[in-house]
């Protein structure tokens, strides 16, 4: 049992807006330390708004937000260099090897030569791609470029990481390979934050938030939303709070 009690994430009432439209509404909740966070929500519902803003991509219209000590407003720069990000779309280049975009990507971090060369020797033994080490990434299954992406988004050690649906589209063994990079990197004390389509992956993460229409409509852990919501799984937490 995790006994964290470092808020790495802090949100409070946070606010996006669109024109007339709004993405995100009065988001509050907090993230700690190592923790594995679910934030779910159909499509639509502003999952991706919030987490630009958390990256320090988008600037939010009111509210405030802290990531890793840093504010959302005034640091972004300091808050791109402290996380790693992993899109839902792979984030690789494909027209080079597993070696030439773990270098690329390392001097992208500012880590020293033979810091690269010791992570990148590290990354191929622990993902088993010696024997492809010189193959363009093309060429390679999804489910090994998804775990490479994964490892390639740590390499400057971050504090926290964002994983935008990572899993999607890879078969069920490899998305049990990959949970248990994420439990590796989780007990290293590097805050987890992931959104899935897959329910079952909600049942992974140490408490889960899901969004309904801009709003945070449940937060807590996957035993507990279970429980409040009279459900065995959380794909029927999900439809109920989905279906309203």
């Amino acid at each position: 049992m995790k006994t964290v009690t470092e808020n790495i994430i802090e949100v409070e009432m946070l606010v996006k807006k669109f024109g007339n439209f709004t993405a995100c509404r009065d988001l509050t909740f907090e993230v700690k330390k190592g923790e594995i966070f679910g934030f779910l929500g159909a499509n639509g519902a502003g999952k991706t708004t919030a987490i630009k803003i958390l990256c320090g991509l988008w600037k939010p219209t009111s509210g405030k937000a802290l990531i890793g000590g840093f504010d959302v407003y005034t640091e972004t720069n300091k808050i791109k260099k402290n996380i790693g990000y992993m899109s839902q779309k792979f984030s690789l280049y494909e027209d080079l090897t597993p070696v030439e975009n773990i270098r690329f990507y390392g001097g992208i971090y500012g880590l020293s030569r033979s810091l690269i060369k010791e992570k990148t020797a590290l990354a191929l033994h622990e993902l088993g791609l010696e024997e492809v080490k010189d193959l363009h990434v093309s060429a390679m299954p999804l489910g090994w470029k998804q775990k490479l992406a994964f490892t390639v988004a740590m390499l400057h050690e971050p504090k926290i990481v964002f994983l935008d649906e990572p899993t999607g589209g890879v078969d069920p063994i490899t998305r049990r390979q990959f949970w248990n990079m994420i439990y590796q990197a989780a007990h290293r004390g590097i805050t987890i934050f992931v959104t899935t389509h897959y329910m079952d992956e909600a049942e992974y993460c140490d408490r889960v938030s899901i969004m309904v229409d801009g709003e945070i409509k449940a937060l807590d852990t996957p035993d507990k939303l279970k429980e409040m919501y009279e459900s065995q799984t959380m794909n029927e937490v999900f439809l109920k709070l989905a279906r309203g």
